[in-house]
């Protein structure tokens, strides 16, 4: 095992010097087609970033107007500004920040306009998160967010308030690294709780429009599989009423809410068993971990959508 312990990031910067600060943040974040230009106040710049690879929280002043196109990312970038305007995209896609509320930055990238802004930033490496998502079943290399979700009212006070947290410890300079990596965790566990997983598994009839609510309830199912999950959370989630719901699931799914629910849970204790060790894995406690808590119910439902019985998945390790 080694005794190295991760690199703290910890970098501050400030400039009244237009083109020097555009230069500067262009280079931090891989921009193309950066320009600046000076508003009616007097221009001045600061940056900031503390943290490690795991994850960092960014500050940015920039007293002017700034605008370009970032290029995709393998991070996973959160940003929200305390004053100033700001837009992200262009045409249909095109998103107006609203002060203090966190938004997602699209992966694939986008074009960018900021004036006399102040901004937040929580940046959570890829590997970090997936690391987190991994316990809930995510396959590693699948994971996307989807940044055009409006996160409800309780997502967001999780998120508020992890990041108060994390913000206090990392911001701390005697804070352990063991104790940092603790907060990495924090925050890559909000976030989920923050945007959907995207799921490259959905059925294509949940990708149509008319579909949207049904792949809302979907991708919650998929999300949060390993937390109990009742059919009026699902309604609820889809903005739909019980019947409604049961009535899409069936048409589109050819099955109920709860059967998917199932399936889902099922697929992940057979991803369990195929990772795990026959020698040390014991399949009755793998099964109680994802709701199944009667063996033989268990055992014939697994062999009857897997084919197999759990023991032969497990001896294939």
């Amino acid at each position: 095992m080694s005794d190295q312990q991760p690199s703290r990031i910890q970098e501050a910067t400030q400039s009244t010097d237009l083109d020097e600060a555009r230069d500067f943040l262009a280079s931090a974040y891989a921009g193309q087609q950066w320009t600046a230009d000076q508003t009616r106040q007097p221009f001045s710049f600061r940056y900031t970033a503390v943290g490690d690879q795991a994850m960092t929280l960014r500050t940015i002043r920039f007293d002017g107007h700034l605008e370009g196109v970032m290029t995709p990312s393998e991070d996973f970038v959160v940003q929200w500004t305390n004053r100033g305007t700001a837009t992200i995209g262009s045409g249909e896609d095109r998103i107006v920040m609203e002060t203090g509320r966190p938004q997602l930055w699209p992966q694939q990238g986008a074009a960018f306009s900021y004036d006399d802004y102040d901004q937040r930033i929580v940046q959570v490496n890829r590997s970090a998160l997936e690391t987190v998502a991994g316990e809930r079943g995510i396959a590693p290399g699948s994971l996307r967010l989807d940044h055009t979700v409006r996160p409800d009212d309780r997502a967001l006070q999780v998120w508020r308030s992890s990041v108060q947290l994390i913000s206090h410890t990392v911001m701390d300079g005697h804070a352990s690294p063991l104790l940092q990596a603790e907060m990495g965790r924090l925050g890559a566990l909000a976030l989920l709780e923050l945007y959907p997983v995207v799921s490259a598994s959905l059925a294509p009839e949940l990708l149509l429009p008319k579909n949207g609510h049904v792949r809302l309830a979907v991708e919650y199912v998929h999300e949060h599989a390993h937390l109990p999950i009742t059919t009026s959370d699902l309604a609820q989630v889809a903005n739909l009423s019980l019947r409604a719901l049961q009535h899409a699931f069936q048409r589109i799914l050819g099955t109920s809410p709860n059967a998917y629910l199932r399936r889902v849970r099922l697929d992940r204790v057979r991803d369990a068993l195929l990772q795990g060790d026959p020698a040390t894995t014991n399949i009755a406690e793998v099964a109680r971990h994802w709701g199944f808590a009667h063996a033989g119910r268990f055992a014939a439902a697994y062999a009857e959508q897997h084919g197999e019985y759990p023991r032969e998945t497990l001896r294939r390790h």
